[in-house]
């Protein structure tokens, strides 16, 4: 087992296959000419099957592919495939561009669940958001994904002033349509110009849909990120995810393994542990995984708190979003 100082069981990795993407979220992305990594400083296919084997042997039992978008990836189908022989839960967060053609990979690999990355249910507001005109087509790739009886999350990543005012489009979206609408708090990364006047926060989420609907909460299983939620009569649901305002870090069981092979033991840890120069050299990377988690902070990687109104965004040591991985 993979256990912390603060005995956490860690079970669950995140693997980014690519920085690169084909949308340029301006939150995820600091700049439409980002220069991405070369491939050769990246996780080579067999680095990739190697580590999650590694990691797998030492009780992780889910995994999910993230990028950058991990469908980009050239050799995306491959990684799937190998990793899909694994005894786990194989999952991946997309923007949903490439379901169509990959959805027979997806099939075959026993992928049961995907997160599909949408932020607003407008097609000219997605175009601003993404700098791209895919509106459209990842609707439809949600569709394709519900008929073949996939579980969907949408991920929706609310800013003020941006799409906060979409939040009962998006749960009236639920009353016919199977899918989990997940509000995510907007959070601060390099380069994504955060400020907590934009943070739409978990209580006034609620304030603003409970008016409307009856909620109900939905008790969340030991690890989940999520607070859920369903409403009577909708074949749907929502949850938020409320890392600003009411982290979920005491039950946290989650490692990831960047695309340029670093692992980070929290999504806000300022440092990390370089395991694919120590895997091409040969070296013990067990070891440096389990010094890793061990040295894991109590919460939110020691340098975001509870007061968020206060935080400056300035005095946070991290990467951008799509170099992390989602």
């Amino acid at each position: 087992m993979i256990v912390d100082s603060f005995g956490r069981i860690h079970d669950y990795l995140r693997i980014s296959l690519t920085d690169n993407c084909n949308f340029r979220c301006f939150y995820c992305m600091p700049e439409e000419n980002y220069d991405f990594s070369p491939a050769s400083r990246l996780l080579q296919k067999d680095e990739i099957i190697q580590l999650a084997t590694l990691f797998v042997a030492e009780g992780v039992k889910k995994i999910r592919l993230t990028g950058g978008e991990p469908l980009v990836r050239k050799d995306a189908a491959e990684i799937i495939k190998a990793l899909g022989m694994l005894p786990i839960e194989l999952t991946l967060t997309t923007n949903g561009t490439r379901i169509q053609e990959m959805l027979p990979v997806l099939l075959s690999a026993g992928i049961k669940h995907i997160n599909i990355s949408l932020d607003t249910l407008q097609a000219e507001k997605f175009m601003m958001i993404t700098r791209r005109d895919a509106f459209h087509q990842v609707k439809s790739n949600i569709e394709l994904l519900l008929s073949q009886q996939m579980k969907v999350k949408v991920n929706v990543v609310l800013m003020k002033g941006l799409n906060d005012n979409e939040i009962l489009d998006f749960i009236a979206w639920t009353k016919e349509i199977p899918v989990q609408v997940r509000f995510i708090e907007f959070m601060p990364f390099a380069g994504n110009h955060w400020t907590s006047n934009k943070v739409c926060s978990l209580q006034e989420i609620l304030d603003i849909i409970s008016p409307h609907h009856t909620i109900q909460p939905i008790t969340a299983s030991l690890h989940d990120t999520a607070k859920h939620y369903s409403i009577p009569g909708h074949k749907g649901s929502f949850a938020i995810i409320s890392t600003m305002t009411a982290p979920f870090c005491s039950s946290c069981n989650r490692m990831r393994l960047t695309a340029d092979g670093k692992l980070k033991n929290c999504l806000f840890s300022r440092t990390e542990t370089d395991l694919l120069t120590a895997l091409r050299a040969g070296e013990d990377v067990l070891s440096l995984i389990k010094a890793s988690i061990q040295a894991k902070e109590k919460e939110l990687g020691g340098q975001l708190n509870k007061n968020f109104e206060h935080l400056n965004a300035e005095t946070i040591i991290n990467r951008s979003m799509i170099s992390i991985g989602g």
